[in-house]
Formats: C-alpha cells, structure tokens, sequence
C-alpha cells in the first residue's frame, strides 16, 4: 500500500507522462499538417486540369484533418493542465485515480488504455461517460466496465 506522498507523486508522474504524450501528438499533427499544405502547393500543373485540382484538394484535405487532431490534443493538453493532482481524494473526481484489480482508472485527459510504469491505466476524460459513472465511487464500491464487474479498491 501506497503512503499519501507515494500516490499523489505518481498521480503527478503519470500526470507528467500525459502531458509527454499528448505533446508528442500535437507535434505530430503540426508536422503532418506541414506536409500536407507542402504536398497541396507543389502539386505540378498538368495538361489534365482535373488531375491537379484533385491532388490539391486531397492535400487541403489532410492538412484539415490534422489541424482537428492538432486542435483537439491542444484542448485536451488544456483540460490536462489544469487538474490538480497534488491532492488525495476518496472518492472518484476529476483527477482521482481509482484503483483495482488488474486496472486504474485516471479521470484526467482521454489518452485510452496504457501501461505506464508497468502498470495498466485507463486514462479517461473527465466528460467520458465511464468517467462520470466514477464520480463519487469510492472504496469497496464496484462499477460495471468491459462487460464484468469492478471493485474499486483503493482512491487517490
């Protein structure tokens, strides 16, 4: 078992391994968008008119879906950035880590299923449908997920 100082600085760790990872996708997506918009411009003028506006279109195509993905991990950056991760709590809430069996559950930002740390953490959004089934759950209580039921044994 985990003293307080242990769970709230690996809430903090994991806190900084998202923060990491969601920088890792933001400059993916800047860089991707790049190369779509360069793809877009260097699409040669050819006899078949057609040809070239279609290169040109597909190309402002994908630098428009990167610019959501990148627009999304900013705001989910956002989101990540302003939960507080220094405090315990004991029941489930934006920033808790509720803690089971075989999985964690950290209502912070939604990056998915992880292992960090060697550990398996599903990392929720705070707006996650699953996320808002744990607010107020605490330990001892259970909660349905992946058609089996949890027991949530320990919050922080």
């Amino acid at each position: 078992m985990k003293t307080g100082e242990e769970k709230a600085a690996f809430k903090q760790a994991l806190k900084k391994w998202a923060t990491e990872l969601i920088g890792q996708r933001i400059a993916t997506a800047k860089s991707a968008m790049e190369q779509a918009q360069e793809a877009a411009n260097s699409e040669e003028k050819s006899s078949a008119g057609d040809k070239y506006e279609t290169g040109r279109a597909m190309g402002h195509l994908q630098r428009d879906m990167h610019a959501r993905q990148l627009a999304e991990s900013i705001k989910e950056l956002a989101t990540l950035q302003a939960v507080q991760t220094e405090s315990i709590y004991h029941e489930g809430r934006t920033g808790a880590l509720l803690q089971a069996d075989n999985i964690a559950f950290y209502i912070i930002a939604g990056l998915g299923k992880q292992v960090v740390y060697g550990e398996t953490i599903l990392f929720l959004s705070p707006q996650a449908p699953l996320a808002k089934t744990m607010i107020g759950k605490k330990a001892g209580d259970t909660v349905f997920f992946n058609q089996s039921m949890i027991t949530v044994r320990d919050v922080f």
